[in-house]
């Protein structure tokens, strides 16, 4: 947008730009910056760091927001429904510090909204285990370990746009938590996470990745543990760990987690599961393309509190996974329009490049293979395995573009994303998007293929059903903050 690349530009000095703002601008985010304005005019010139800046514009959700979230209102929709202004639900959303009497009725009604939406989606009873589901994204663990019988207890996704997707695929008689980090800063946030038998967590993967370490080191900024935002969450899962000694663990990442820093952060994992807090670990790289058509590796980190003889070296893998024709919207009448990404039996056409794109692709490959590199586009067919769906790939979708005879490739829909990952059968349309194509892809490159976590679930299960017989009956007694340790010890840059 035009006032943040002015923003950006000039990073060290704040002018009175209000008149640049873009129409496309949210009314919440005028309204933040309606509020601040009159401190950055008074300290016009001043030296500001711009993370600061946008913190101030666009703060962290407030209790009301996620209210109105929890009851799936949107600010108009609150509006209309209390008969207020969208400016006072704007306001309240800035979380005032002595609230009114009417915000107090409204922020009420919106409490019983979200719990009698709750009810209506129960989780049925009789389950076999309990799990929490941590970074959990838009729900592949979710939707694996609820088709092998487990009740999820508690959930945590930061994105607002993630927990939208989540709460609208899957039963929620639960808050869903935002930053674990507000769960994990002493004994009494900790004790707030409800008692569970099994732990799964996505935890982030770009500070590992191979392309976000490229991408760190490129902006001279740190990765792996010692990236302050990201990297050092795996120790507020040790938090969690010590202090409620789930009988079952499972971790994913990414591949280059077992690589990066030459071996130190697995071997930094593996020491702080293994010997700080006692647990039987078993480990491996599974490419999700035995059950979807893209190459996407991943390592599972399966931990047992006791050894039960669990190993996912033994989980035997299907061959000769399907091709991507298998997930491809079906364009000769067999499958049923879906606004947006079906319409009148053929994709839109604004999922084909345009031409001024196609034409920067093209240029950046053939300069990159006259100089021996790989980079560039990815043009497949029906018949192929794709490269692996990342999250920039709303971008210009260059990782995964389809030939279309005559014309210029297109990207895939995000049902077809939905499809490639898992989330639907080939030809399914279920599962619910209801953010924009942006924040659908994002999702769906940062998540995992759910096939293949449902079948490392199942390989779990009989082990998990052991495990959670054999629990300790006593509670941890002896929490010593390990997680915190190791995080001062490993994390924080000398």
């Amino acid at each position: 947008m035009v006032w943040f690349m002015i923003l950006v530009r000039n990073i060290c000095y704040v002018y009175p730009f209000y008149y640049v703002l873009p129409s496309s601008i949210s009314p919440a985010g005028l309204y933040h910056f309606q509020c601040i304005l009159p401190q950055l005019r008074n300290n016009c010139g001043k030296q500001y760091d711009i993370c600061d800046i946008m913190s101030k514009i666009f703060p962290p959700n407030s209790e009301f927001e996620r209210l109105m979230e929890r009851a799936g209102l949107s600010p108009a929709e609150v509006s209309e429904k209390f008969g207020i202004s969208q400016r006072t639900v704007y306001r309240w959303c800035q979380q005032p510090a002595e609230p009114s009497a009417a915000y107090n009725l409204v922020a009420k009604a919106l409490k019983d909204m979200a719990r009698q939406r709750d009810t209506v989606r129960q989780t049925p009873a009789g389950s076999a285990f309990t799990f929490i589901d941590l970074f959990a994204g838009i729900g592949g663990f979710r939707k694996a370990f609820d088709a092998i019988g487990g009740q999820c207890v508690f959930t945590s996704e930061w994105d607002k746009n993630s927990r939208l997707t989540y709460q609208a695929n899957y039963a929620c008689n639960h808050e869903i938590a935002g930053d674990i980090r507000e769960y994990t800063k002493d004994e009494e946030c900790l004790a707030r996470i409800p008692r569970h038998d099994v732990l799964v967590a996505g935890f982030p993967c770009q500070p590992f990745s191979i392309a976000g370490v490229s991408k760190k080191n490129s902006l001279g900024k740190m990765h792996g543990f010692r990236c302050d935002t990201q990297g050092t969450l795996f120790f507020d899962l040790a938090q969690i760990i010590e202090y409620h000694r789930p009988p079952v663990i499972l971790l994913e990442n990414v591949k280059n987690l077992r690589s990066h820093d030459g071996g130190n952060t697995f071997r930094v994992i593996q020491h702080t599961l293994r010997e700080e807090l006692g647990y039987h670990l078993s480990y491996r790289i599974i490419d999700g393309r035995s059950w979807v058509p893209q190459h996407r590796e991943r390592i599972f980190i399966a931990a047992f509190r006791k050894d039960v003889g669990c190993d996912l070296a033994d989980m035997v893998l299907p061959q000769n996974g399907p091709r991507l024709g298998s997930i491809l919207h079906k364009t000769d009448g067999s499958e049923e329009d879906e606004p947006s990404f079906l319409e009148n039996g053929q994709v839109p056409p604004r999922y084909t490049l345009s031409e001024q794109l196609w034409n920067y692709l093209q240029r950046y490959k053939e300069k990159h293979a006259a100089k021996g590199n790989g980079f560039g586009y990815s043009l497949v067919g029906p018949d192929d395995v794709t490269r692996t769906l990342s999250a920039r790939y709303h971008k210009d979708g260059s990782e995964i573009l389809l030939r279309q005879p005559g014309d210029r490739p297109r990207r895939l829909t995000p049902r077809e994303c939905a499809r490639l990952m898992g989330f639907d059968r080939p030809m399914e349309s279920n599962f619910v998007i209801p953010v924009s194509d942006t924040q659908a892809y994002r999702q769906f490159g940062n998540s995992v293929v759910v096939p293949c976590a449902t079948a490392i679930a199942m390989h779990m299960k009989p082990y998990i059903l052991q495990a959670v017989q054999q629990r300790d009956v006593a509670g941890n007694k002896t929490f010593a903050g390990k997680g915190q340790e190791l995080k001062n010890n490993y994390a924080i840059p000398q």
